[in-house]
């Protein structure tokens, strides 16, 4: 269990280059097949989008924009930075004891093992479970201030990891007149709003036009999904394992 938890856990360091040399840094083109309306090609390293650079083909005039992280700034995945902390505190619940530790008893056993379960089961949920956000939300994000040119103000945008995939979507806006403005109804918190999702945010109203979603695979993301899933089935395997012991010593007829 140590071992696949450290090689989960490795994962998310990423190997340095040489002794000293800064986390090894991914770039991945995010697509979707059939379209071009949105492109972007985007640098991870560790637990830090470090560049980001997105191409959005307008479907009102076939305008192209074009807009990318400012040198001075890193966007903080913070789903990534979670998931790695759990596993790290499943490797500590399983390593902090003298190596000559003798377990007393099952029930000792069962209570690390639930221990490392949560663990290891709340860095999965990081993963799989990506944040639900309000529109207003995401347009108070610090990451509408990360890019050059400045984004325009009928654009937002969010990044997130789902499963083992790095997912960017663009939601292009158009603002509501005062007379269309009756049926007005906010949408709450979501991990994808949908074409006309409405919101409010500084003293306009806006409602979603259109939206861009698009996403790659970042393999050592699906490597840690695996260790994680094998790792929890271990912690399982072993639970039974001492149950049956328990129920043979408790029920022993002599």
């Amino acid at each position: 269990l140590s071992s696949l938890g450290q090689e989960a856990s490795h994962r998310f360091a990423l190997p340095t280059s040489g002794s000293g040399g800064a986390a090894k840094q991914d770039s991945f083109v995010l697509s979707t097949s059939g379209t071009d309306q949105v492109k972007g090609v985007m640098t991870l390293q560790g637990d830090a989008l470090c560049q980001a650079d997105v191409n959005l083909k307008m479907p009102r005039n076939n305008q192209l924009l074009h807009f990318a992280f400012r040198e001075d700034k890193q966007w903080k995945l913070q789903q990534i930075q979670d998931a790695r902390n759990h596993v790290n505190q499943a490797i500590y619940l399983l390593m902090n004891r003298d190596v000559n530790y003798q377990f007393k008893t099952g029930l000792e056993v069962l209570k690390l093992m639930d221990a490392v379960m949560l663990q290891l089961s709340r860095a999965r949920n990081r993963l799989t479970t990506p944040a639900t956000l309000t529109l207003p939300e995401i347009a108070s994000s610090g990451l509408t201030k990360m890019f050059t040119p400045v984004l325009p103000p009928d654009i937002l945008v969010n990044f997130y990891i789902n499963l083992n995939k790095l997912c960017l979507t663009v939601y292009q806006l158009h603002i509501l007149q005062p007379s269309t403005t009756k049926n007005f109804k906010p949408a709450g918190g979501s991990v994808l709003h949908n074409p006309g999702a409405m919101f409010e945010f500084g003293s306009q109203r806006y409602e979603v036009s259109h939206v861009h979603k698009v996403e790659c695979v970042v393999p050592w993301l699906n490597d840690a999904l695996v260790f994680f899933t094998v790792s929890l089935q271990l912690c399982q395997q072993l639970k039974d394992k001492i149950s049956v012991f328990s129920s043979y010593w408790n029920y022993r007829p002599y």
